[in-house]
């Protein structure tokens, strides 16, 4: 007989009956029945029921063990009574009558437990990470990440694509977010950084002549967490593809992720091809560009509409340039004044001049708005908006953007209040011809609005004729749920057209020479067409899971701070340490706390008191 085990704990059924058997695994829970003690005892597998009596074999040893002890179980299979069959457990119809006990690992007493549903603090679930994987919710979570990325591997290399590892020490790049830096010892000085993604060594594969690559690559960027966004670093489907067009690149993923969510999921999953959404399209119906398409509403640009209103407060802003939005609410009519009132509330928390309103009860539009633009201009807004008896409708006015966020924000809250979005499905849709450019808000300057690596719809041309803001890109987006799995673009091949793009944005061709040396050194020796994407491993798993975080599918991640609790990192180094790299710390001093009179008393500009 094996040293720890003959069977694991999911695999006994009442076939095994008669049979002698040794499991091993972890005390999850500890029944006393006065003599007659069960223990569920846990592997990776499954649970199966032991059971051990007083008086018999090694009961007091069992007896005496924590749960979260590790022990080796020799004994009988057993059949249950039929009373006691659990219908739950793969194993329910059984039990093993324990003989021998041999404890593996005795375990102290826990900070938390491993046993039931329960939350538990943040802090103490990272500290203690390894006891919160035991918990059946976080291991399931983390064999379906597990699964997914196999599956993902398995459909990616059945269409040719081939997994090629990219360096993780390489240089740092002026472009996107902040960089993890490793110093030299080697070059005292000088760094290496941790890639925020495999961009440019994945395009310099294409230029190498490599058709189809893809990896599951690791990317490191320090910037703060979100619930979709883990602090340090994160996992994400890396691909790129030669001598193709954006319908190409979408043709490879679509059914990749379409297949993935159909094998792992009972919803409706958006059959490829996806829908395909322009940028500015999305920013007009959604309010956002990632838009949750589970969400029937879709938002109006109702200015024309408020055109020397009777509302005067409207009838301003869009004489002087201003938007008005239209949120419609179906059914919020038949709600209380609470309703809207609170809308407009919450608008105002987030920062927001507020909402507006009409409501419609029984055909009747009502509010201040209605009143004031009068009853035959309503008819005809609530008209065109295709309003019912008993619906509502908000309205979001200021400068386009500023409207724009808050129609999409309201639209959100609307849906969720409304119980409209259907939770069955995953609604997939790609958002494509972002703007090329923006204008930075703060110095007025020519900026890259996305990828500043995208070829330009419309190539050499469009950049030396047209207004760099009318500029469409070659850049797209895939979003599920309202969920930006990830982005992508066609990439910018060709040397004059990469230096007069980033002319635009105030480089100077030494400047791309010096900062994107690589890459555009590889484009002078030929350089095939080519694009990709690179949809993020942690935001599918988290969809997939039904998570709202996404550190409830990452093994062992950080804290909203950067920090790893359970290994308590970062951490200092030694003098040596620093020494060997060529270090000095310069830290920043420490905040000395104000006295209590500078707390309570500020001076105002005008000289008074706030």
């Amino acid at each position: 007989m094996h040293a720890y085990r003959t069977h694991d704990c999911s695999a006994l059924r009442k076939a095994d009956v008669g049979t002698e058997v040794r499991l091993s695994g972890w005390i999850h829970r500890k029944r006393d029945h006065g003599g007659l003690l069960f223990v569920d005892l846990r592997d990776h597998y499954g649970i199966t029921q032991i059971v051990a009596e007083e008086g018999e074999g090694d009961f007091a040893t069992l007896d005496g063990l924590r749960v979260e002890s590790v022990v080796t179980i020799t004994g009988k299979v057993v059949a249950r009574s039929d009373e006691t069959v659990n219908v739950d457990l793969p194993t329910g119809e059984i039990e093993v009558r324990a003989e021998g006990v041999e404890v593996q690992s005795a375990a102290a007493e826990l900070p938390m437990p491993v046993f039931g549903d329960a939350e538990y603090p943040e802090d103490i679930r990272l500290k203690y990470r390894y006891l919160d994987l035991r918990r059946e919710k976080m291991h399931a979570n983390i064999m379906l990440r597990s699964n997914v990325i196999s599956s993902i591997r398995q459909r990616m290399i059945g269409q040719g694509f081939q997994e090629l590892q990219t360096p993780i020490l390489t240089a740092s790049s002026p472009e996107g977010a902040r960089d993890y830096l490793v110093p030299s010892r080697v070059h005292p000085g000088k760094f290496y950084a941790l890639p925020q993604a495999p961009q440019m060594f994945k395009q310099l594969l294409m230029v190498a002549g490599f058709d189809r690559y893809f990896q599951i690559a690791p990317c490191f960027r320090d910037e703060d967490a979100r619930a979709d966004r883990s602090p340090g670093e994160f996992y994400q489907l890396d691909f790129e593809m030669s001598f193709v067009t954006q319908d190409d690149v979408f043709a490879a993923i679509e059914p990749v992720l379409e297949e993935v969510f159909k094998e792992f999921s009972d919803k409706k999953v958006t059959a490829a091809p996806f829908p395909r959404i322009p940028y500015r399209e999305a920013m007009l119906k959604y309010g956002s560009d990632k838009p949750d398409l589970r969400n029937p509403i879709q938002i109006s640009d109702v200015s024309d509409h408020f055109t020397d209103s009777g509302f005067g407060l409207f009838a301003k802003l869009v004489a002087a340039g201003n938007v008005v939005r239209a949120i419609p609410a179906p059914g919020a009519g038949s709600k209380s004044r609470k309703f809207f009132d609170e809308m407009n509330d919450w608008a105002r928390s987030e920062g927001h001049a507020g909402l507006g309103y009409i409501k419609i009860t029984d055909g009747e539009p009502g509010g201040p708005i209605a009143k004031n633009h009068g009853p035959e201009a309503t008819a005809k807004l609530v008209e065109a908006l295709g309003l019912g008896n008993n619906d509502g409708v908000f309205f979001a006015a200021g400068k386009a953007d500023e409207a724009a966020k808050l129609a999409g924000l309201a639209r959100t809250r609307v849906g969720t209040q409304l119980d409209l979005i259907a939770e069955d499905r995953f609604d997939f849709c790609w958002i494509v011809d972002f703007p090329m450019f923006e204008r930075d808000e703060e110095t007025g300057q020519t900026v890259f609005s996305h990828n500043p690596f995208s070829m330009p719809q419309g190539e050499l041309e469009a950049l030396e004729t047209k207004d760099p803001l009318d500029i469409l890109a070659w850049q797209y987006d895939i979003v599920c749920n309202g969920v930006e799995l990830s982005s992508g673009a066609i990439r910018n091949h060709r040397p004059d057209i990469m230096y007069k793009a980033f002319e635009i944005a105030g480089y100077s061709r030494e400047d791309v020479d010096r900062d994107f040396a690589g890459m555009i050194g590889a484009f002078k020796y030929g350089a095939p067409p080519h694009g990709g994407s690179a949809p993020g491993i942690d935001r599918i798993v988290m969809l997939l899971a039904n998570e709202p975080n996404i550190r409830e599918v990452v093994l062992f991640p950080m804290n909203q701070r950067a920090e790893d609790l359970m290994m308590n990192a970062p951490s200092p180094v030694s003098e040596r340490q620093l020494k060997e790299l060529h270090l000095k710390l310069d830290l920043p001093k420490a905040k000395t706390a104000p006295k209590a009179a500078e707390t309570m008393i500020k001076p105002r500009d005008d000289g008074g008191i706030q």
